[in-house]
C-alpha cells in the first residue's frame, strides 16, 4: 500500500464495507444489527457524498461482522 491520506483511507474502507456487505448478501439493517451500530450510521457510511470517518474500533466491528480480516477493509478497491 502506498501513501494515503486520512480521506483516501476512509473512502477505501467505506467502499470495502459496502463491497463485502453486498458479497455476503446483507442488508444495511442486517449489518447494523451484526455490528451493534444503527441503520442510519451504516447507511450514512456507505453514502459517499456524506463525509464520515469510522474509528478503528468501528472498522473492527465491521470486519468481525463480515467475517473478514480487518486488513481486507484497507485493500484498494478496483
Amino acid at each position: 500500500m502506498g501513501r494515503y491520506n486520512k480521506d483516501d483511507l476512509s473512502l477505501m474502507v467505506r467502499k470495502n464495507i459496502r463491497k463485502y456487505r453486498l458479497m455476503r448478501g446483507y442488508t444495511l439493517q442486517e449489518l447494523a444489527d451484526l455490528t451493534g451500530l444503527t441503520h442510519g450510521y451504516v447507511r450514512d457510511l456507505e453514502c459517499f457524498s456524506i463525509d464520515k470517518t469510522p474509528l478503528l474500533e468501528t472498522i473492527g466491528k465491521f470486519a468481525d461482522a463480515l467475517e473478514i480480516d480487518i486488513r481486507q477493509l484497507f485493500d484498494d478497491v478496483k
